[in-house]
């Protein structure tokens, strides 16, 4: 069955996490705790997910927020954390974004964002970055009481699409995500965003490029599309 949606990450896939930097380095001392605490925010949700434990994306990134502080030493009222957490509802798309969704939307695909990110940031997100109309849908799975990569996640999304897993693809920057993709039956596609090798333990998608319209031109080749 082709492919008729994709499915797209949102959070360094599409959104450019380092107009986050600058804050790191104002409240933490170096603009690269961003990407520990990125990376501290990830493992909590996968923590919470597999001990069942209820949580939501908001509450996570503050405490991954107060706990990198107390790792070092640092002392940052309530106003400061806020002040970090409100740029992501204000972070820029990526360049290559929106070339690469006008030719999947020209080539008759439907555009889903799909985040571990509440609803209201969510839209808030999109709507800063201009990108609010290049979704057809927007899907939090934090209303399914979940986090990606778990199966649930994904089939939460193809059940609000009223979709096959054959019927979707999935492109992220984050090869858990698309392993979750993989293993839950959709297709994926990996955008290398950070440099870093793909997780040999991972199911590795058909498509794989560091360019957003790469990623495009090769989903349309494979679905025989043209812009």
């Amino acid at each position: 069955m082709p492919v008729q949606t994709i499915l797209f990450d949102i959070n360094e896939t599409v959104l450019d996490l380092n107009r986050l930097k600058p804050k790191f380095n104002h409240y933490f001392g170096s603009e690269d705790y961003m990407t520990t605490w990125f990376s501290m925010l990830l493992h909590s949700s996968t923590v919470c997910l597999v001990t069942t434990v209820h949580s939501d994306f908001k509450s996570l990134a503050l405490t991954a927020l107060k706990a990198l502080a107390g790792r070092l030493d640092k002392s940052i009222s309530d106003e400061g954390y806020q002040d970090i957490l409100s740029t992501l509802a204000a972070l820029p798309a990526h360049e290559d974004v929106k070339p690469a969704m006008d030719m999947l939307k020209l080539s008759g695909f439907r555009l889903v964002a799909l985040s571990n990110s509440s609803t209201k940031l969510l839209n808030s997100q999109l709507s800063f970055a201009g990108l609010k109309d290049y979704f057809d849908d927007t899907i939090s799975v934090e209303q399914a009481n979940t986090f990606k990569p778990s199966k649930s996640a994904y089939l939460f999304a193809l059940q609000q699409l009223q979709i096959a897993p054959s019927q979707a693809r999935l492109v992220a920057t984050h090869d858990w995500d698309t392993h979750g993709a993989l293993s839950a039956g959709l297709k994926a596609a990996y955008i290398n965003r950070s440099g870093a090798p793909y997780n040999s333990y991972y199911l590795m998608p058909d498509i794989v490029s560091n360019s957003m319209i790469e990623i495009a031109q090769q989903i349309m080749e494979k679905e025989n599309r043209q812009p």
